[in-house]
């Protein structure tokens, strides 16, 4: 696994670099790197996928959701600019694994899953493997976790049709919102949202991306954010 891994990081290496003048750096923070080659992604991806857990492409996890491209996972990292003291809300917790990353990083990572099956099984992965500062929740992440707002960052890791209020209402002041925008079948941006501590909105499109959708976002209101 040790060679599967180091192959990982130097894909991740080579694509930062092959992209470098669309994400604005040619290379990532070492930390987010440093994260990322301490959690095996084998552990999260279906056993019969896992001769490809290391190889720098999506992988399906069931219920037509995916588990991202390990340079996507370290690029959405890396834009949050996490810190220790940090907690940060992620919005489609699937696997687990991004969540994993994250909780190498920061203080507290709360996550919301909106599928059932998945996050439960996400959440009992993740504890048996001995991460113990995510906190979790089935629910219908557009409308974040308000509970636990303000924070420090935001990670949405399925596409969204427009940037949703309540998740920029949740931000804290100088925090970072990191989220993919398209509609269905069409091309999607990475964006990164930044809010100033007037309450501003700076947006930045990094790169294109393909995301699942993220499911039921126009009917999250009606059920109060919680999922069925």
């Amino acid at each position: 696994m040790k060679s599967d891994m180091k192959r990982m990081l130097a894909d991740i290496e080579m694509e930062v670099a092959y992209t470098r003048s669309l994400i604005g750096k040619s290379k990532l923070d070492p930390r987010v790197m440093a994260a990322i080659g301490k959690v095996s992604r084998e552990a999260f991806v279906p056993s019969d996928l896992k001769p490809f857990a290391y190889d720098n492409g999506p992988l399906p996890i069931g219920n037509g959701q995916t588990i991202s491209q390990p340079y996507i996972v370290a690029l959405m990292t890396d834009l949050l600019q996490p810190e220790p003291d940090h907690i940060v809300l992620e919005v489609g917790t699937g696997s687990g694994y991004q969540a994993a990353v994250l909780s190498q990083l920061v203080k507290k990572v709360f996550t919301i899953e909106r599928i059932p099956a998945l996050g439960d099984a996400a959440a009992v992965h993740l504890r048996s493997l001995g991460y113990s500062n995510i906190e979790y929740r089935i629910g219908n992440g557009y409308d974040g976790w308000p509970e636990h707002a303000p924070y420090d960052a935001i990670i949405v890791t399925a596409a969204a049709s427009h940037i949703p209020p309540a998740l920029m209402a949740q931000l804290k002041t100088g925090g970072r919102l990191v989220i993919p925008v398209g509609l269905p079948d069409m091309p999607q941006e990475l964006m990164l949202l930044e809010k100033d501590d007037q309450g501003r909105i700076y947006t930045r499109n990094i790169i294109g991306v393909a995301f699942v959708p993220l499911q039921d976002e126009d009917n999250a209101s009606g059920n109060n954010g919680m999922s069925r």
